[in-house]
């Protein structure tokens, strides 16, 4: 599962360490997996404490649901959080950073899906 943090027109993505062994070197969406016996939601809230240091209460339906080949993702737009998002993970990710609806086009990407669920949900805020 994934969290989709938007602020005034503009995503947070992470950016995956050169030396991780999925997905290396490219840009993606904070989240992580689910333990046993978790609910992806309680999940993603503990992920994105863990990775951001944010405090988010994540409610409802996913925004939307990945299928790939060797995973399935579920995002959730996260609007409303405590704290300011930092790379608490420097293992996991070398940077953070917030990005336009233009700007994801340029990037290294994990999965194309992100480009689409970035400009989707900031399209929804009404912002360009």
């Amino acid at each position: 599962m994934a969290g989709l943090l938007r602020r005034v027109g503009r995503a947070l993505l992470v950016h995956r360490s050169p030396s991780r062994r999925w997905y290396p070197d490219v840009w993606d969406l904070p989240g992580g997996h689910v333990r046993p016996g978790e609910q992806p939601s309680r999940a993603l809230e503990r992920e994105l404490e863990e990775e951001l240091g944010v405090t988010v209460t994540v409610a409802g339906q996913p925004f939307a649901d990945v299928h790939a080949v060797d995973y399935r993702l579920s995002v959730w737009v996260i609007d409303q959080w405590e704290g300011e998002p930092v790379n608490r993970a420097p293992h996991e990710h070398d940077a953070v950073a917030w990005f336009g609806r233009a700007d994801v086009g340029t990037l290294r990407l994990a999965d194309r899906h992100v480009a689409e669920l970035v400009r989707s949900a900031l399209a929804v805020t009404g912002v360009p």
